[in-house]
């Protein structure tokens, strides 16, 4: 074999090994359901409870998970922009998005994970610690109220005031008498430092705080709610929600919109099962899935001398 010859076989060579290393790391690096990275977009509401979940699911799993919080309207519009999005939202997909997905050929993947809550603070200087539905509700629709002195929302495109909208059946909210901010965060801060104004919020903010919140949050009452069909008055507490009795209780989804089995799927089945559902239980929020107790029986009980 003459030199040439030998030079091209020693290149061929070279180039099959570079060929097959580059494929083993493309390989390794592939996005499977507990490996590689995803961003995740989060209503801005729930940021708390998804954060501690990412935290676990990371540090169990070869997996990096970005998460991104927006208002729910933004969080829509990003889920259709992405080419694979996943998102945590406080409902379902309505049939027009779910009509976008198939313009995709997408089949998304929904999970519903736990139940949370929408809630009314107010300055703990207020003494009146109860709210009655029906007062929100005329107030919201631009009447004056003897009870509200002003509402303060997180976003105008939040999802707590969509919610509130569709509960008091207008469409936006009315310019006098109703404030609104971009973060829970502001607005738990606004009525920790201002008296008479009713913020509205997560219940997730208030159950879970940030330690950098967790003075602003000692400030304001939690206030229980009366429903819009008379009853009690019962707060946001984990018990309530489970049995059905607090008025303003949502179900939480993860929407998945990969398409493939990728981190969509693997951190969706993580949240929903038995670890995630024990994140939700010691969160404060209502898991959709109560995780089981083993309790081990003895027979006789050693007692050491």
């Amino acid at each position: 074999m003459s030199k040439i010859n030998k030079v091209l076989v020693l290149l061929f060579v070279c180039f099959l090994f570079v060929m097959c290393n580059q494929k083993e790391q493309i390989n390794t690096n592939k996005e499977s359901i507990l490996k590689g990275a995803a961003t995740v977009f989060v209503d801005e509401t729930l940021t708390p409870i998804i954060e501690d979940q990412i935290a676990v699911f990371e540090s169990n799993y070869d997996a990096k998970i970005n998460i991104i919080s927006k208002s729910e309207s933004e969080i829509v519009i990003s889920l259709f922009k992405e080419k694979s999005g996943i998102a945590v939202l406080t409902r379902n997909l309505t049939i027009e998005e779910n009509k976008i997905f198939e313009q995709k050929k997408i089949t998304p993947k929904i999970t519903k994970f736990a139940i949370d809550a929408i809630a009314f603070i107010s300055n703990k200087a207020t003494n009146d610690t109860l709210i009655d539905l029906n007062n929100v509700v005329v107030f919201m629709k631009g009447n004056q109220s003897t009870t509200i002195k002003g509402l303060v929302f997180d976003n105008p495109n939040s999802s707590t005031v969509r919610y509130m909208n569709e509960l008091a059946g207008i469409k936006a909210i009315p310019e006098k008498g109703v404030y609104s901010f971009k973060t829970n965060q502001e607005v738990i801060k606004f009525v920790a430092q201002n008296e008479g104004m009713i913020g509205v919020v997560g219940v997730n903010w208030l159950s879970q705080p940030m330690p950098e919140m967790q003075k602003y949050v000692d400030k304001v009452n939690v206030l229980s709610v009366k429903s819009l069909s008379g009853g009690n008055y019962y707060s946001p507490s984990q018990n309530n929600i489970a049995e059905g009795k607090y008025p303003l209780a949502r179900d939480l989804y993860i929407i998945n919109g990969q398409g493939y089995s990728g981190l969509g799927m693997g951190f969706a089945s993580f949240v929903a099962g038995d670890i995630g559902q024990r994140i939700i239980l010691k969160s404060g929020l209502l898991p959709v899935r109560v995780p089981g107790r083993r309790i081990n029986i003895r027979n006789q009980i050693s007692v050491e001398k």
